[in-house]
Order: C-alpha cells, then sequence, then structure tokens
C-alpha cells in the first residue's frame, strides 16, 4: 500500500473527540503531504531543505512526499509511553539473537533515544502500550504446560489497568494506541483484548494477512537477527563483477516453502547454491557477500532475518514468500531492489535469475546499496534508519485516522 493510498483511507469507526490542538496538527500534517504527493512531479515544486540526506530515485514510491512526511514527523511526533508496568516483562527487552528488534525498540523508546517521547499525555498523537511479548513468554510461558493464555492474562489487565487510570484507551477506543512485537507470537498477543486487536496500531515483524495482519493500520517491520548484540561490521560486500556466485540460501527445512525450495535445488547446482547444514569450509556472511542474489524463503512464519542480512551484504533479495507485507511498503518499492519468486516458479529459479539483464541487475544491486540506510541498527539510532523508519510507519498509520 502506497503512501497516498494509505492517507486516503479512513477507519470506519476511528472517530473520536480529542484534544483540537493535537487534532489540528495532523490535519495540517496530512494536507501538506498530500500537497507533496500531488505537486512531487511539478516543476515548481521546492526542493526541502535536509542537511543529511534527501529521499531521491526510484527505490521510493514518491521520494518527494515521504521526504515531507519524514520532516513534518520529526517537527511534530509525540509519543507518550505508560508508564505503567515493571521490568522485565514490561519497558525492557533483550537485544540479540532473532528478536532483537523488539527489545533495542522498547529500550531506545524508554530511554528516550529516539527523541519522541512526551511526559504528557495530553500533547501525544499516540500511545505506546511498552509490552515486550518475548520477555512474558520468557517468565511465564512452560513449554510442558503451553498455556499461551498467560499472554491474555498479561496484556488484557494492562490494557484494563490503563484504561481505569487515563482516558486515552477508552476516548479512541484504542486506535491512537500500538504495540509492537518480533516474537512469531506477535499477533496472537492482541487477540484477547478485541480492540487492540480491531482497532490499535500493531507493529509486527510477522505481517502476514492470512492470520489477520491489516496493512491499513498495521505496520511491519524487519527481523533482524543479531546475534551477540553487536552492531559493528554489520555490512560489507564485493563489488558486482566479483560477485561469481549466483544465488545462496543456506538454512533449516521448516515452514511450507523452504521444503520445496530443498528439494528442487539442495546440493544440486554450482550456480544455485543451497545447503540445509551449510559446510565446515564455508561461512554464512561471507557467502552472502560475495552472491549476487541470496534466497529469503518464509519458515515457519513470513519473516525472514535474511532480508536485512541480504540488504546489508549488497546481495539483491529473491523473495519467496506468501502473504507478507513487506517492511515500510507504503514507502519503499521494492521491485526495485529485489526480486520476488512465487513458490510455483521455485523449479524455475535458476532460469528466473539468469534471464535477468546485466543492466537490471545493476539497477537492482543500486537500489539495495541505497536502501540499506533505511534497514540498519544503529546505536544511537541515525536518522532514516530502520529505528526512524519504525516510528514513521506509526505517524503514517496515526494519520490514517481522523478525529473530530
Amino acid at each position: 500500500m502506497d503512501l497516498f493510498l494509505l492517507l486516503r483511507l479512513h477507519h470506519g469507526s476511528g472517530y473520536w473527540k480529542r484534544d483540537g490542538k493535537v487534532e489540528a496538527e495532523l490535519a495540517t500534517a496530512r494536507a501538506l503531504i498530500r500537497e507533496a504527493q500531488l505537486n512531487s512531479n511539478s516543476t515548481t515544486s521546492s526542493p526541502l531543505g535536509d542537511e543529511d540526506y534527501v529521499p531521491h530515485g526510484d527505490i521510493y514510491r514518491n521520494p518527494y512526499a515521504f521526504h515531507r512526511s519524514y520532516l513534518l514527523m520529526e517537527k511534530m511526533f509525540k509519543i507518550y509511553v505508560y508508564e505503567e508496568g515493571d521490568p522485565p516483562m514490561f519497558h525492557y527487552g533483550l537485544c540479540k539473537d532473532i528478536y532483537s528488534m523488539e527489545g533495542l525498540f522498547l529500550n531506545f523508546m524508554e530511554n528516550d533515544v529516539l527523541k519522541y517521547r512526551t511526559q504528557d499525555p495530553d500533547k501525544a498523537h499516540v500511545y505506546f502500550l511498552p509490552f515486550s511479548v518475548v520477555m512474558i513468554l520468557h517468565h511465564l510461558f512452560d513449554p510442558v504446560v503451553r498455556d499461551k493464555a498467560v499472554l491474555e492474562r498479561v496484556i488484557a489487565d494492562y490494557v484494563q489497568i490503563i484504561s481505569k487510570k487515563y482516558p486515552y484507551w477508552n476516548t479512541s477506543d484504542g486506535f491512537d494506541h500500538f504495540m509492537l512485537s518480533c516474537h512469531d507470537w506477535g499477533h496472537r498477543a492482541t487477540w484477547y483484548v478485541k480492540k487492540l486487536f480491531f482497532n490499535s496500531i500493531r507493529v509486527l515483524c510477522n505481517a502476514n494477512i492470512s492470520e489477520y495482519f491489516n496493512p491499513e493500520k498495521d505496520a511491519p517491520f524487519p527481523e533482524i537477527n543479531l546475534l551477540t548484540g553487536e552492531i559493528n561490521n554489520l555490512t560489507g560486500g564485493l563489488d558486482p563483477i566479483s560477485r561469481k556466485t549466483l544465488a545462496f540460501f543456506a538454512g533449516k527445512s521448516h515452514g511450507k516453502i523452504r521444503p520445496v525450495l530443498l528439494n528442487h535445488w539442495k546440493e544440486k547446482d554450482k550456480d544455485i547454491l543451497v545447503y540445509e547444514n551449510l559446510p565446515d569450509d564455508l561461512e554464512y556472511t561471507e557467502m552472502m557477500r560475495k552472491s549476487r542474489f541470496c534466497i529469503c524463503p518464509s519458515g515457519h512464519e513470513v519473516a525472514s532475518p535474511r532480508i536485512p542480512e541480504a540488504i546489508y551484504s549488497g546481495c539483491v533479495p529473491v523473495l519467496i514468500s506468501e502473504n507478507y507485507v513487506l517492511p515500510f511498503s507504503d514507502v519503499l518499492n521494492w521491485e526495485k531492489f529485489s526480486v520476488s519468486v512465487s513458490v510455483k516458479e521455485i523449479p524455475e529459479l535458476k532460469r528466473i535469475l539468469m534471464d535477468i539483464p546485466e543492466e537490471r541487475y545493476m539497477r537492482l544491486y543500486e537500489g539495495v546499496k541505497k536502501v540499506k540506510r533505511h534497514i540498519l541498527v544503529n546505536d544511537p539510532p541515525k536518522r532514516y534508519d530502520v529505528f526512524n523508519m519504525i516510528i514513521h510507519s506509526i505517524w503514517l498509520r496515526r494519520l490514517n485516522v481522523k478525529l473530530l
């Protein structure tokens, strides 16, 4: 869904009374972004000043509108973080391994590293529910009993507490509230509170339409596996001429798509290098950094950390998934820096990649280089990086709701 379409949509029941100044600010932002969208191709459009970066090129659906929206977000957007709840299940998260993005975002919001937090809830545009699905399950979920209702008890109780203490949840029916999770069960955590599930902004790695992810109100963000929590040396890779491997994948056989990929290509071709277990003499990151294409199939869940890993490595992602809403796809045009292959096309994978003209491959490679800044993890965060792009996605969803 592109930025302009998103701004045209309104939730059917999303009309309620809020502070007039807050809503006036959002109305002004909507008007300015729409103006930027409509005038983006006009020769009279004046460039927007930005000393760090000016979005440009076809990796964006509309770079001028995105830039205007981003600058308005930096100037205006305010987030209130509810203070209720105690660590480690609230206000805290693990900052390494597959769910690192959930922990980093929670910690950055708690310490106001992103600079959007307000201490005055009356001035807030959105309200953050700072629970960690990862930490709730880590501390309360018994793998033997497998009682998933622990999520219901903790999250439903939390919403009840904040709705009784503050007027904001009840005033908006949760429309201007958001939660964030990168856990596979992140979407499940919202099932138990009807208004959280249907109304609130759910920011999820596992952005699966078949599991009721709604791109009109929910926001996808990338799953990034920081094995040790370190963010140094995430990026690198050979120049295109030196990349001698056509395509690479290494990973376990789980989910519906990977078994098909492994059945057709596992250790069967000298150009399409597909492994279930990577040989001892090969190193995973090094292989990505010297391959032209990196195959990124969904596993048990639709999201895959291989997508950001490929981008970090300068390797064009080959996306094989179903019902997956790609991160930041309301702003980014993924067709310009990735290749999409359907499951039924897996047997033809080599032909599809070999048939891509060198000129198009070079455009895809350059697109990967450009988009890297929006997927990159920085500590502290930098403008336009992955954390600020997450905030921008939330900003767009909040603009999508008109309050009276």
